[in-house]
């Protein structure tokens, strides 16, 4: 049976890419701040262009609304957790332990952050659709992303199996729908609680 290494996981990760064009990411760079700042309500295209040293115009071109603008600093955010979390569970010896280490990190990474946790918590009826409804592109990047590893797993351990991009959006959701409404039975801001859930919930479906 082959084994994964830590350069094959990272390397077959699917994360979304920094833009190429330097004012495009002078621009993301400003809408982060800005958004950090002051969140996505009292935030307008003229805010961060002024913080970009652009013209408005200039953002338009490149991004044509403030909804595009939005979904984009959000999805580069997203490529960054990718990394980040790629970094914590490599080393782990199986998909089982990574699946279970990676819903732990998320749940972490995803409040702690200054974009993603702040909008959670000041304007979550604002960023709410950005993540469901309008968050076709997170998710779709975030699907991507585990369907990849968890197939690079089944290849790796010579277990042929069923395509596991559903499997991928299963838990991709199970994990949002934590982050969007933490109310449960299961203490989520408790890591150990976190990890034991996933364990007995999440990686048995590695096996279905």
């Amino acid at each position: 049976m082959r084994t994964d290494t830590n350069d094959s996981w990272r390397v077959r990760a699917h994360a979304p890419s920094e833009p190429e064009d330097d004012t495009a990411r002078r621009i993301l760079d400003a809408a982060l701040e800005q958004f950090i700042l002051l969140g996505l309500r009292r935030s307008s295209v003229d805010d961060v262009a002024k913080r970009a040293g652009v013209s408005r115009v200039t953002v338009y071109r490149r991004f044509q609304t403030k909804d595009k603008l939005v979904e984009e600093t959000l999805l580069r955010e997203l490529g960054r957790f990718f990394q980040e979390l790629d970094g914590a569970v490599a080393p782990l010896p199986s998909m089982r332990e990574r699946v279970v280490e990676g819903f732990v990190v998320a749940l972490r990474h995803t409040r702690a952050h200054p974009l993603f946790g702040g909008l959670l918590r000041l304007e979550p009826e604002v960023v709410l659709p950005y993540l469901t409804v309008q968050g076709g592109s997170s998710l779709s990047a975030t699907v991507d992303y585990l369907t990849a590893h968890l197939r690079r797993a089944q290849q790796d351990e010579d277990r042929p199996g069923d395509d596991p991009r559903p499997l991928a959006e299963l838990m991709v959701r199970v994990a949002v729908s934590f982050l969007l409404n933490p109310a449960s039975c299961i203490e989520m801001d408790d890591e150990d609680q976190a990890r034991a859930f996933a364990r007995r919930y999440l990686a048995p479906l590695l096996d279905a």
